[in-house]
């Protein structure tokens, strides 16, 4: 028997950077950052935010991610990240990426592969000036390569976030 999925719309992750940082919004939904709050992540209605049961990729990992934004997404699903061994169909992929990871088109291509039709993927690359930054025009140009669109941002302490998702599909005209 399948789980149940449980939305869990706002979701409140709290967040440790210490800086006061500003709501970023789009048509798709908003991400607002703030110290003492922490990170929210608003979806529209009908899409997914970070719920329970739901499965959530992890790909990129290594030692200079941000433990506790991974601790606190972990905390919100209710679980444990999947890597990118998982079989699962997955809602939400979350893909560090730095200036010397190699392809961006490449590595979403990998990222949308076991991607749910109405999943997305969050980009998180380094702030300007940290080590690995990633220009946005980087992430602006290789999206729709790989068959994604950008629809919002946020700001995540020495990180910032990217979310992409898969365009829908669109009927056949009908005359």
């Amino acid at each position: 028997m399948e789980e149940e999925r449980q939305e869990l719309a706002p979701a409140s992750i709290p967040h440790s950077s210490g800086a006061e940082l500003a709501p970023v919004t789009s048509g798709h939904g908003s991400v607002t950052t703030n110290a003492r709050r922490g990170v929210s992540l608003h979806e529209d209605q009908g899409s997914r935010a970070f719920c329970r049961y739901c499965f959530r990729q992890e790909l990129g990992w290594d030692e200079d991610t941000d433990d506790d934004l991974r601790a606190a997404v972990e905390d919100t699903i209710g679980g444990e990240l999947l890597d990118e061994d998982s079989d699962e169909v997955i809602d939400v992929v979350l893909l560090w990426w730095r200036d010397e990871d190699g392809d961006l088109v490449d590595a979403l291509m990998d990222a949308i592969g076991p991607l749910a039709d109405e999943g997305f993927v969050w980009v998180l690359t380094p702030k300007t000036g940290q080590p690995g930054h990633v220009e946005p025009s980087e992430i602006a140009e290789s999206a729709p390569t790989a068959g994604l669109t950008q629809t919002s941002a946020a700001n995540l302490g020495d990180w910032s976030g990217s979310r992409l998702v898969q365009p829908k599909s669109r009927p056949a005209n009908k005359r």
